[in-house]
């Protein structure tokens, strides 16, 4: 990732300048402790400033309103104390003056404002974008007084610039040259310095974005995609940065939930299965109450034990009895106990089946939050799971991948909310629906519309049912398919879970 440098600060300053001055602050938010919008409006347009100030993906821009959804960002019902101060002393003002402290990252606003006694007052937002030590500071422009900064820097923290209301703002100690950043020197490396220089004084730019890398010389960089502006280029790099960072945050996060529960369902089906083994004594039970019931006749009545022919081992065998109780008494309770362990047998297996399908259900999240690429998807997920309801955007219906083969629809479900309505709504009767056997991953479905597949087709789907799985891509993989009449969903049943019959099978 490539860290703003001063020039980069400096040149989309320039290019906002005419809508920057004049420009009233109409919102202040605060999203977290490290970032900040600012909602400019000038000659009746409307903008929204982004200022960022997390170590690791420190920048300003304009942000447009997709690039907003990327970053993921939520505003809190209750702003923090310093979005507070900044809307009492900010809110509603205009900016009379902008600049860039010269070969440092601090971009700073100033705003002509009215304090309590109606008295004009002079106010500057200056915004350090300086790694770590990067900071959102209001001051009195007078008298240098802070009045609040996004993060306060005491003595202990450092000793030569301490920043809190009521101390006097200085700038950080005076740079010998140019910060640059380290990939922009590398751009730099193989020209001369009167050339680099030519560079650096330069109007004119070429914006441009190539993979994690951006640019204000696209000639500098083979390949790389121009931008409409400088401001589009940071826009779209750092959104593009923040949402792998968030997503991976929050794809971990997520995991882990869903891990946890997945070990106590894994961990409760071991318990009911030993416990089901060592206690299975239904056929046992049973054939002792028929051993004592056909050897009535050998009136085993208030004895300890008797000695029986096993027909079913073909051996002879000693059945431990009740002395209380006559042999056909005894016999009774073998066919009791036999019912009851018939009984508990049966909800054992219940809970084991049930146990089952949601170990699948969890398998399935797993693979979905793995396969998620866009907040939206997490969204579903979220949802679905009953996490930060709050917090969740919820969407009218989902939007399910389509591809074509050949004359064919093919719809590719990417989590259990797609996978079921893939199930419960696109499918009809003749179409043809897809899944990897004995592993998580996507609902596939071929739309036939009345028409019927050729071999190829079908093929070509259950690579892609491969493909969207949770199966290592080495080994070979069972699919099958089975047309959506043959599917079923039982009763309360989780999300995308479906039961099949009249399935064909093919190794993918």
């Amino acid at each position: 990732m490539i860290n703003i440098d001063f020039l980069t600060i400096r040149t989309f300053l320039n290019e906002n300048i005419d809508f920057i001055i004049g420009s009233r602050l109409q919102k202040i938010q605060q999203p977290t402790r490290r970032d900040f919008i600012l909602s400019l409006r000038n000659n009746a347009e409307s903008r929204k400033l982004y200022i960022n100030i997390y170590p690791q993906m420190y920048h300003i821009c304009f942000m447009s309103k997709e690039n907003e959804e990327r970053r993921n960002i939520v505003i809190p019902q209750k702003p923090p104390m310093f979005c507070m101060l900044l809307r009492k002393y900010l809110e509603g003002a205009k900016i009379s003056d902008a600049s860039v402290v010269e070969n440092e990252r601090i971009l700073e606003f100033y705003f002509e404002t009215y304090d309590e006694l109606s008295q004009k007052r002079s106010l500057c937002l200056s915004i350090e974008l300086m790694g770590k030590h990067s900071n959102v500071i209001l001051y009195d422009k007078e008298s240098s007084i802070i009045i609040g900064c996004a993060h306060n820097v005491g003595s202990e923290k450092s000793r030569y610039r301490e920043l809190q209301g009521g101390l006097k703002y200085i700038y950080p100690p005076k740079n010998n040259g140019l910060i640059l950043s380290n990939e922009l020197q590398l751009q730099f490396q193989n020209l001369s310095q009167e050339k680099i220089n030519e560079y650096l004084i330069k109007d004119k730019y070429n914006p441009a974005i190539k993979d994690d890398k951006y640019t204000l010389f696209a000639e500098l960089v083979p390949d790389s995609v121009l931008q409409e502006s400088v401001n589009k280029m940071l826009d779209n790099y750092y959104s593009s940065v923040q949402e792998d960072v968030i997503l991976k945050a929050e794809k971990l996060k997520l995991t882990e939930f869903v891990n946890s529960k997945l070990k106590k369902v894994k961990n409760a089906i071991s318990k009911v299965s030993a416990l089901l083994q060592k206690r299975d004594n239904t056929e046992k039970y049973k054939l002792y109450g028929e051993l004592l019931t056909s050897n009535l006749y050998k009136k085993a009545d208030y004895k300890k034990s008797i000695e029986l022919f096993d027909y079913v081992n073909n051996k002879n065998i000693t059945i431990e009895l009740d002395e209380t109780k006559t042999q056909n008494e005894n016999a009774q309770r073998f066919y009791k106990l036999y019912t009851k362990a018939k009984i508990t047998k049966e909800k054992s297996n219940q809970i084991l089946s049930e146990l089952d399908i949601e170990r699948e259900y969890l398998e399935n999240i797993l693979y979905s939050i793995n396969s998620v690429h866009k907040f939206s998807e997490l969204y579903d997920i979220k949802a679905e799971l009953h996490i930060d309801n709050k917090v969740v955007k919820k969407t009218e219906k989902p939007v399910v991948e389509k591809i074509k083969i050949k004359d064919f629809e093919v719809y590719i479900g990417k989590n259990n909310k797609q996978n079921d309505y893939i199930v419960s709504k696109l499918a009809k009767d003749e179409d043809i629906w897809f899944h990897t056997r004995l592993c998580a991953g996507s609902h596939i479905l071929l739309k036939t519309n009345g028409l019927e597949p050729d071999e190829e087709i079908l093929f070509e789907c259950c690579k892609l049912a491969r493909k969207f799985s949770s199966a290592s891509q080495p080994s070979k993989v069972g699919v099958i398919y089975t047309k959506a009449k043959n599917l079923r969903k039982p009763p309360s049943a989780p999300l995308g879970y479906v039961t099949y019959k009249n399935e064909k099978e093919v190794l993918v």
